[in-house]
């Protein structure tokens, strides 16, 4: 009785810290960490010790997983260098500069053990991410940091657990390597087999909470399997909530896609809230431990203080090279852009030209491999007249992608004020101290070298986290405004155009006055159109008729206006979230019916 109480009492702490966390301007988990930290230190309340392995296994694989499935794969696709060189060669760097750092100002540790503390406090927070979402930070610098926060975590547990090998037994940079690319890997391949699985099953499923309930173990099915082949579990998951996210509008329905999202931000926000609640909780135990270990509580605080700081100094001297060869990237797009135009509108005219009698025709293998071998950006002077109609639309629907990659480079490019924010945001939480706790019992100065990650953690929480809102909006942002409403124009645009061709070719509207009244009604917004157009005198349909004519009138436009938006997404030529608005505004319509047929 006495652990539910405690678990209840914690559901209710995290609620209301998210919800007076905003209206202090405090970031939730801020107010968490302090507030456990608080109650861990009275007298009454017992040491809390909680075991490791329920935060790398049951908090990390769906936790995510979760952020994975929200994270759009365009943003992903475009981000993936960017991301790839902070997740994966940072932490690499930023373990072993401080594996060295960390032997030096402790003698008795070996430099296995130095890297494995390292590994611990490298991975950053997904934190960092929510702050950045909720003050306005720019998209892009919030998919780098969404990516980021998401593939460290693995890279960073792996890396530890080859330092800790490496403590018993002599191992090499090369087997080390090896493990790691086979890690990923394996878990990559893992995860998209589960991913994929999963949408079939979800297609098959016709109930909302069923599906949503078989959603919860998906994280799970990819983190067991993949760990027992040696690889990385977290990886594997991640794999498997970016194959669900891109697929689940094309197998899933309004109603599943919904429930999940609605039940997984609970779940992630729970999860969350509560992994820094313990944090604050177990801070007043990690001292105790220190204490009797007769270990220097002020040095190991005075560590951790030093460690943040070299830890910050090496992400920036890491990121601002990297902003620079972003930018130099981008200067050299921007020269390619007028040639991939060229060659887009040579290609697309080639398509015109196509007859019925000739689409069916297909490219010689000859002429196959000869454009293979002919870059894009050559396409404009090729000879395209033996090309049929397919590899027309392929290498069309190539160009447009780059051109929209470039020009989605260009629109947001990277510049001081972006990699401040990336700098600053790079804060540690919960994997930090979760790591240090799977150290072996018999490690060196263990009581020590887990309360340094704790010092890491809390520290780049109350500093990092604090003030990011403020630095967000002291810094001097590209104002982006006018260009989302531009290109909102011109989606609605091309969606009210796809509306009006449904309605163009149903009979039935061209029949019925009363029918046609509630469809332009629907389709236009007009406030002007009254409710009496319904009631024209209609002899030619039924008011039944005229209801179920119209649902499905509505039904047919929603699945046009759905296969544009699914064919934007796979071109990139609007913004990501601008295409998740208007999709989640399909689905809201679509179970807006579906409510109204099940009356």
């Amino acid at each position: 009785m006495e652990k539910i109480l405690v678990v209840v009492v914690g559901i209710l702490v995290v609620a209301l810290a998210q919800e007076i966390g905003p209206r202090i301007r405090i970031s939730p988990p801020l107010i968490l960490v302090v507030t456990g930290a608080i109650v861990g230190i009275l007298p009454m309340v017992p040491e809390i010790e909680l075991d490791p392995e329920w935060i790398l296994v049951g908090v990390l694989p769906p936790l995510l997983y979760s952020a994975a499935v929200s994270m759009p794969a365009m943003d992903f696709r475009r981000e993936l260098g960017t991301i790839s060189a902070l997740s994966f060669l940072l932490v690499l760097v930023s373990a072993v500069a401080l594996g060295f750092f960390f032997t030096w100002l402790i003698p008795e540790l070996d430099i296995a053990t130095g890297i494995a503390l390292g590994a611990i406090v490298s991975p950053t927070d997904a934190v960092a991410t929510s702050i950045a979402k909720r003050v306005g930070a720019p998209s892009r610098v919030i998919a780098v940091l969404e990516g980021e926060s998401m593939l460290n975590d693995a890279s960073a547990l792996v890396l530890l657990r080859a330092a800790v090998a490496a403590t018993a037994s002599s191992i090499s940079f090369a087997g080390v390597a090896a493990n790691f690319v086979y890690a990923v890997l394996a878990a990559v391949v893992v995860g998209g087999v589960v991913g994929v699985v999963n949408l079939r099953v979800g297609s098959l499923v016709r109930n909302a909470t069923v599906n949503t309930a078989i959603s919860f173990t998906v994280p799970f099915l990819a983190y067991l399997p993949a760990e027992e082949l040696g690889a990385s579990g977290l990886v594997a998951a991640v794999t498997a909530g970016l194959v669900t996210g891109t697929g689940a509008v094309k197998y899933l329905t309004p109603q599943h896609r919904f429930s999940d999202r609605q039940n997984w931000r609970t779940i992630e926000l729970i999860l969350e809230g509560g992994v820094f609640l313990v944090m604050g909780l177990e801070l007043y135990g990690l001292v105790r431990d220190a204490q009797r270990d007769h270990t220097g509580v002020l040095a190991a605080i005075g560590i951790g203080v030093a460690a943040l700081l070299v830890i910050t100094a090496i992400r920036a001297m890491y990121v601002v090279p990297l902003v620079w060869l972003l930018k130099r990237k981008a200067r050299r797009r921007s020269g390619q852009r007028e040639i991939l135009a060229d060659a887009s509108e040579a290609v697309h005219a080639r398509r015109l030209e196509f007859g019925n009698a000739e689409r069916s025709r297909k490219t010689a293998p000859g002429v196959r491999r000869r454009l293979r071998r002919r870059r894009l950006d050559g396409l404009g002077e090729a000879d395209l007249s033996n090309v049929s109609a397919d590899t027309a639309a392929l290498y069309d629907s190539r160009l447009t992608r780059r051109l929209a990659d470039i020009d989605y480079v260009l629109a947001a490019p990277m510049g001081k004020a972006e990699a401040t924010i990336i700098i600053w945001a790079g804060m540690r939480g919960v994997v930090t101290l979760a790591a240090a706790q799977t150290l072996p019992a018999d490690t060196q100065a263990r009581p020590m070298l887990v309360l340094i990650a704790f010092v890491v953690a809390a520290l780049s929480l109350l500093i990092q986290g604090g003030s990011l809102p403020l630095l967000i909006k002291r810094l001097t942002l590209r104002d982006m405004s006018q260009n989302r409403a531009a290109g909102r124009a011109r989606l609605r645009r091309e969606m009210g155009v796809a509306a009006s061709r449904v309605i163009a070719e149903s009979p039935a509207v061209r029949e019925s006055p009363a029918l046609r009244a509630r469809v332009v009604q629907w389709t236009q917004r007009a406030d002007e159109q009254k409710q009496a157009d319904d009631e024209d005198d209609d002899t030619r349909m039924s008011p039944a008729q005229v209801g179920a004519e119209y649902t499905r009138i509505r039904r047919a436009i929603i699945a046009a206006q759905r296969e544009i938006l699914l064919r934007h997404r796979e071109s990139g030529v609007y913004s990501s979230g601008l295409l998740t608005r208007e999709l989640a505004q399909l689905d809201a319509e679509e179970i807006s019916l579906d409510m109204r047929a099940a009356e």
